[in-house]
């Protein structure tokens, strides 16, 4: 269930506060920007060979995914970058059908969900009735290289935080088929599992090619930088993205939850998700500091680890601030 009309009205009208607080955030953020020197190649690779119909193409050329993974993925080969493209946009395609105009039903998302955990856990090849047609080819073509290349471990890491983001994005659709509009600490663990943000750390060591032994990866204070990682990505995107969340997102943005909770207007919500990120800001560079040594053979591979994380972070902000996807004024 949307906000009715004179909400939303309101809240578009409040929308301004946010985009201009865009800017300040993306200053004060430490981590420094970096951009593959492939991205625009392979944007132009993304938009003219993929086996997509012509509008898809079109939305997807000003959508710039390629120069999202860029950023993300600075030092990824042209050809891995490629990969990590097809996979950013199955995603996102992935987002539109469950969130979009013309969204699937809930029935349809489950099946998604389970024939594409189905495909990453059996291989490429292996087939789904829940996974069909251009979907199904884009990720079995985007999975072929990880999957011949990567270790069982690591792909059943990896199909592990796909299942885990898109049982998040049914029930972000349960919740608005039912007029549910989650509490702000609801929305902050349930939002941790739509942005996606879980399924682009794994792919750091496809691109190095070193995956972490598991109780490296699980280890308590990588998952909680992971965790806080996440949250900086997610509201910076949930600021950005309310005008347009005012009208579809039943409460599912950082700043409508926390306007809802504290009964206050949006500009001053606005505010309360600005101080969240900075206060977050400075957990992540604090968290980042204690991480524990693993021995000289482990230690360049969790810093590649983290070094992805923090890109994930800086890459949202400036891929947000750039993409027509978002179209942020003023930028």
């Amino acid at each position: 269930m949307g906000a009715d009309r004179k909400d939303v009205e309101i809240i578009s009208s409040s929308a301004g506060a946010a985009r201009h607080i865009l800017p300040s955030l993306r200053a004060a953020c430490p981590i420094a920007p970096q951009l593959s020197p492939y991205a625009d190649d392979v944007q132009e690779w993304l938009v003219s060979e993929l086996p997509l119909d012509a509008p898809t193409r079109e939305r997807l050329g000003r959508a710039g995914f390629a120069r999202y993974a860029g950023r993300l993925y600075p030092d990824a080969t042209e050809a891995d970058l490629r990969t990590l493209t097809a996979l950013f946009t199955w995603f996102f395609l992935v987002d539109d059908a469950c969130d979009g105009p013309e969204r699937i039903g809930l029935d349809e998302i489950r099946a998604l969900r389970d024939g594409a955990v189905a495909l990453l856990r059996g291989g490429p090849r292996l087939r789904h009735p829940g996974l069909a047609g251009p979907l199904r080819r884009l990720l079995a073509s985007a999975w072929r290289e990880p999957h011949r290349r990567m270790p069982v471990r690591w792909r059943l890491r990896f199909a592990d935080a796909v299942a885990h983001h898109l049982d998040g994005t049914w029930q972000e659709a349960v919740n608005k088929a039912t007029g549910h509009a989650p509490a702000v600490e609801e929305y902050v663990e349930l939002r941790r599992a739509t942005s996606a943000a879980y399924v682009s750390y794994p792919l750091v060591e496809f691109v190095t090619g070193r995956p972490l032994p598991e109780p490296v990866y699980h280890h308590p204070r990588l998952s909680q930088l992971r965790g806080v990682g996440n949250d900086l990505l997610s509201w910076y995107n949930d600021i950005a993205s309310l005008d347009r969340d005012a009208a579809s997102s039943g409460g599912h943005n950082l700043v409508l939850a926390l306007a809802a909770a504290h009964r206050v207007p949006v500009p001053a919500a606005v505010e309360q998700a600005a101080q969240r990120w900075h206060e977050s800001m400075r957990r992540f560079v604090s968290l980042r500091a204690t991480v524990p040594s693993f021995g000289p053979a482990l230690d360049p591979a969790v810093t590649a680890h983290l070094d992805g994380v923090a890109r994930a972070v800086r890459g949202t902000i400036d891929w947000t601030m750039e993409s027509a996807r978002y179209a942020v004024p003023g930028r």
